[in-house]
């Protein structure tokens, strides 16, 4: 660290199960931001199997607490994360570590978020400070605990100029708008990436619909995509949030292969078109991050049902791959630095909120 830049680097596992993110950047916490490098490390079907294991068990409990399966799963992705973070830096130096975790519940109504991973032992293993538990210190305040991506938005976006939506298509869904005068909202879309794919795993064993194809050559039910938007959470105002299990695949259980995959992409895509009524003005541009914008069909369905261009953030020339573990380095310097990571319009949280625990090695 000098001069006020640290080195960060930043680890993420989103919804999706697929595997870690890891970043690396330099950044003051505030209006500086460097990338350095990234690499993405897939996770084995064991550590996939162990993850839905853990899932299953959390989701069945009143609040999080000690279980073997769970905690034999937090040892073994805190392990592989350490990998990742060696791997990433090959003998370069870092300041600090924000370590996201597994999130495998998340249930603000009940107070609580649970993001698995040991932090303390990560900061052990690499013998570097770690900021870990991102979440919780929002919702014991009374917010939803997410989305925190959009500080790490409007210090990308600083130079671009008017209204902004930052649209992350991951497992879950979830849209950033960046007005005047630092206006920051966001909240939770809808399901994104989660339900397609667990759709094409449940019918043909494949992990997502690569590049669309499968949604493209299906047909939309329309009257099924009517019922399914028709839940009363789309109409609540922000702030919002989901837990990725809160939507299941009874709506589309009847259809075809091609035509579940086909609904539920424009499911994805209606419920975006739902999300920007609660935006205080329509966007121009939708800059897509995620996954889900190397789904062409999914982009596609975006713009024609929205009326809003959807354009992957490499246009603006920032790392959509990247930009969730970039967000979690910036948000643990954020942290080292007593800097709030989230804030009213962002989680409901009553006032701006310092997150995460520091972990020294």
């Amino acid at each position: 660290m000098s001069s006020g830049l640290y080195r960060a680097v930043g680890l993420m596992s989103g919804t999706s199960m697929d595997g870690i993110d890891a970043a690396l950047i330099e950044t003051d916490g505030e209006g500086h931001v460097r990338p350095l490098g990234f690499l993405s490390v897939p996770y084995g079907e064991s550590t996939r199997e162990k993850l839905r294991a853990s899932i299953e068990r959390a989701l069945a409990m009143e609040a999080p607490g000690a279980d073997p399966v769970i905690d034999a799963a937090a040892a073994e992705i805190t392990a592989l994360h350490a990998d990742a973070v060696r791997t990433l830096l090959d003998g370069a130096p870092a300041d600090v570590v924000g370590f996201h975790g597994q999130t495998i519940a998340h249930r603000p109504e009940r107070g609580w978020t649970w993001q698995i991973g040991d932090g303390a032992a990560l900061a052990h293993t690499l013998g570097l400070t770690v900021v870990a538990d991102l979440r919780s210190a929002d919702v014991k305040a009374g917010g939803q605990g997410a989305p925190l991506l959009p500080v790490y938005h409007r210090a990308l976006a600083s130079g671009l100029g008017g209204a902004i939506a930052v649209l992350n298509l991951g497992g879950v869904g979830n849209i950033t708008f960046l007005g005047a005068d630092d206006q920051m909202i966001a909240f939770d879309t809808g399901p994104a990436n989660a339900l397609i794919d667990d759709w094409v795993l449940a019918a043909r064993g494949l992990s997502h619909d690569a590049g669309g194809a499968i949604a493209a050559s299906g047909v939309v039910h329309e009257e099924v995509l009517a019922r399914m938007t028709a839940l009363d959470w789309f109409a609540l105002p922000p702030p919002k949030s989901l837990d990725r299990h809160d939507f299941s695949l009874n709506a589309v259980s009847g259809l075809s292969f091609e035509d579940g995959a086909a609904t539920l992409t424009a499911f994805t895509a209606e419920t975006v078109r739902l999300a920007l009524a609660h935006l205080p003005v329509r966007p121009a541009r939708l800059l897509v991050t995620g996954g889900g914008r190397h789904n062409a069909t999914l982009m596609r369905m975006l713009a024609e049902r929205t009326g809003v261009a959807a354009d992957p953030v490499e246009a603006v020339g920032w790392r959509g791959d990247a930009m969730e573990a970039e967000g979690f380095a910036y948000m643990a310097v954020r942290r080292l630095r007593d800097l709030p990571i989230s804030f009213p319009g962002t989680t409901g949280v009553p006032s701006p909120t310092v997150g995460g625990v520091i972990f020294q090695p």
